[in-house]
């Protein structure tokens, strides 16, 4: 049985949240060129993914499937609408909401993003069915820590 003393657990290798962390590192590094291509950052791009998927959003409903804070989310929002990607409206049934939409530029970018998520699944080495595996375990873990965080 291998020996569980504090000391074993401060070694970085056996970090499971450093080997995430590592290997959102590694992710950045292949997607920046793909992502430069288009004109968008990381979190640009899962903003207009998650628009690609449903158009017409309010910033809460954005910043919840993102698991960010409207704070945050604000100034990428306006980066996206300068870039003539995105518009932002505030909703006539409730003025403290703001509503975004993609523009025809928008809706057209979803064509050239069609060959990210190949290009990213070929650069992991993994089979579409590990992938989503995994992908699956990450978001239970994530869950998990969420609410064991509240």
């Amino acid at each position: 049985m291998e020996n569980t003393s504090n000391q074993d657990f401060l070694q970085l290798e056996k970090f499971l949240c450093f080997s995430v962390y590592s290997a959102t590192h590694a992710f950045n590094r292949i997607y920046k060129p793909l992502l430069d291509a288009l004109g968008l950052t990381y979190p640009q791009y899962l903003v207009m993914v998650t628009l690609w998927q449903e158009d017409d959003q309010s910033v809460s409903s954005i910043g919840e499937k993102m698991y960010l804070e409207s704070s945050t989310l604000t100034p990428l929002l306006k980066r996206l609408e300068a870039n003539g990607l995105v518009m932002r409206k505030r909703d006539p049934k409730d003025e403290r909401s703001v509503r975004i939409n993609l523009t025809d530029a928008g809706k057209a970018l979803r064509e050239k993003a069609r060959e990210v998520p190949p290009c990213i699944l070929e650069a992991t080495g993994l089979d579409i069915e590990t992938a989503k595996r995994l992908n699956s375990d990450l978001q239970a873990m994530r869950d998990t820590l969420a609410a064991a965080a509240k």
